[in-house]
């Protein structure tokens, strides 16, 4: 024996020179620890992203509609998340969660939309006009 170590659980190991874990569960606990350590982040960001279009989604059955701030943020909805931002010809900025849009109106009022075309269009959101 080499003296060498379970990369996991530490127990010595025998077999190939270039075996780094003593069996299969110790192989695929380390390699599942790991993931999660570089994946949390993005897990969460994903999580609040994944809960903005749902809320953006749910007050939005017509595809366009203008709500109250307060009613978003009421839900949990939080403004410093999102996918992407589209600046329009008129100087709008909407600020997207993947498809579902929004445009604040004022300090307590916002238009949401959903994005008629496909990713990487011009066309202006909700609009289906180019712009």
């Amino acid at each position: 024996m080499s003296g060498r170590a379970c990369a996991y659980c530490q127990l010595p190991i025998s077999g190939r020179s270039d075996k780094k874990f003593c069996d299969d569960q110790c192989r695929s606990a380390y390699n599942a620890r790991n993931r999660k350590t570089v994946a949390d982040p993005v897990r969460g960001i994903n999580a609040v992203l994944k809960r903005n279009r749902e809320i953006l989604l749910a007050l939005n059955p017509t595809g366009k509609t203008v709500i109250s701030k307060s009613e978003l943020v009421w839900r949990g909805f939080d403004f410093a998340y999102h996918t992407s931002i589209y600046q329009t010809l008129s100087g709008s900025t909407y600020h997207y969660c993947y498809d579902i849009g929004y445009l604040v109106l004022g300090a307590e009022r916002v238009l949401v939309v959903r994005r008629e075309s496909g990713i990487g269009t011009s066309q202006d959101p909700g609009t289906g006009s180019s712009g």
